[in-house]
């Protein structure tokens, strides 16, 4: 995975040094299968969200696409563009939350489901790749659909 270096003024190690311990197992299996996911993804501190974040090379933009946010009881991975996303299982996070956020939440102990995961950031890598346009057409279809049910 490539490390973001531009305006990236804390190295991911550095942000993690004050990860809690029982934490830093699983934002580490995070951070792998992210990587192992979307080996083209681009890896960087947030510090104003303090958070890690992940970008997409499209063309000549750059899509923010997932993240990593370690918190001092647990850890989250989510995806920008989540309300898109399949989620059969209704494991994500965040409806009524956010209009557009989604996220899993490990605490402690909890078993990264490392196949599981790398499913939901290809599909959240794949609706960054989209134009606007075809996130608003694919989330027009995904209410109509639900509508007639």
């Amino acid at each position: 995975m490539a490390t973001r270096t531009r305006d990236d003024p804390i190295p991911v190690e550095a942000f993690l040094a004050g990860c809690p311990v029982p934490l830093r197992g699983i934002v580490e299996a995070l951070r792998e299968t992210v990587g192992a996911a979307v080996p083209e993804a681009i890896e960087g501190v947030r510090p104003g969200w303090r958070l890690i974040g992940y970008d997409l090379p499209v063309g000549r933009r750059m899509a923010f696409f997932a993240f990593i946010w370690p918190e001092p009881e647990h850890a989250h991975i989510g995806f920008q563009h989540g309300v898109l996303m399949a989620d059969p299982g209704h494991r994500l996070q965040g409806a009524g939350v956010t209009k557009q956020v989604r996220w899993l939440t490990f605490e402690p102990g909890d078993r990264v489901d490392r196949e599981a995961i790398a499913r939901l950031v290809v599909e959240a890598a794949r609706l960054a790749g989209l134009t606007r346009a075809e996130r608003l057409a694919l989330a027009e279809d995904r209410s109509l659909a639900g509508r007639q049910a």
